[in-house]
């Protein structure tokens, strides 16, 4: 199972955190929408980054909703892995938890699909990138739902042009 041409999603896993500092945050005391997506952005591009071990760049990301706000002095818990690789492309799921560090009290805060193309050393897109194995009933029905949300990004993308 484990070849150069498969990665094991756990293998493109990757727990990245911020703390939220004043300058990250609006006039309410919470973080900017934009930052937290900065920091999804990253988050993603790590776990890319693993599986194709080679540069990576954000083709699309999927709508983002703020479920709750992030506070100054609170904790932004970022979860990311591969979801599924396609011929040049590959989903990259991020889940976003707000940790309240005085009480240890986790919540749910956001999740998003970003879309990843890997490039090689010319800029140009690398194909065939090696594939990811689900191997949890979570991560098999990622990988199922990442078909799902292709097919509608592409029926989206044509209709666009």
């Amino acid at each position: 199972m484990d070849s150069p041409q498969t990665r094991r999603v756990r293998e493109t896993a990757h727990e990245y955190t911020e703390l939220t500092l004043p300058n990250d945050a609006n006039s309410l005391g919470t973080l900017f929408g934009g930052k937290l997506m900065q920091y999804v952005d990253i988050a993603a591009a790590i776990s890319a980054s693993r599986l194709a071990r080679s540069p990576v760049v954000t083709a699309s990301i999927d709508s983002m909703t703020f479920l709750r706000p992030i506070r100054i002095g609170q904790l932004v818990v970022l979860r990311s892995s591969v979801n599924r690789v396609f011929n040049s492309s590959m989903e990259v799921g991020v889940k976003v938890l707000v940790e309240d560090l005085m009480t240890g009290e986790q919540a749910h805060v956001s999740s998003a699909y970003l879309t990843f193309v890997a490039l090689d050393r010319e800029g140009h897109r690398v194909n065939h990138l090696p594939q990811v194995v689900p191997e949890t009933p979570e991560e098999i029905r990622r990988f199922a739902a990442a078909g799902v949300r292709r097919e509608y990004r592409l029926k989206t993308r044509a209709s666009a042009h």
